[in-house]
């Protein structure tokens, strides 16, 4: 079991789990690609953070490696406060993610074989 984390990230949790979604469960060379195009905020610091995971993996193949988990916390919320109408100030919360990323190795499956039957028809 191979862990990285990252601690105070400035997103939402809610946005970044959107992208930790994608790459929970799938091999870590497919996860990597999938990161390079994704057009959201959060894929880079994902990224990098699972490419630490990488790091920490002393004696692992990265060929065998797979996103076992990927988990997107609340962090600290910062509160600010906006003026509106009248004196009075409207709170707006600057909200922050804790991600913590899980590697497994493990080997990857083979592609079984299958044969199509054709039934031919008669008449």
């Amino acid at each position: 079991m191979i862990k990285a984390s990252l601690t105070n990230y400035r997103q939402s949790p809610r946005k970044v789990r959107l992208v930790a979604d994608l790459v929970r469960g799938k091999n870590v060379e497919v996860a990597m690609v999938e990161l390079d195009f994704l057009a959201k905020r959060a894929g880079e610091p994902i990224k990098k953070l699972i490419k630490s995971a990488i790091a920490n993996a002393k004696d692992a193949k990265i060929e065998n490696l797979f996103v076992e988990s990927i988990r997107v916390d609340k962090g600290i919320v910062l509160k600010r406060m906006m003026p509106r109408a009248r004196g009075s100030g409207f709170p707006i919360k600057k909200r922050s993610s804790h991600v913590e990323v899980v590697l497994i190795e493990k080997e990857p499956k083979a592609k079984s074989a299958k044969k199509k039957t054709v039934k031919s028809k008669t008449k």
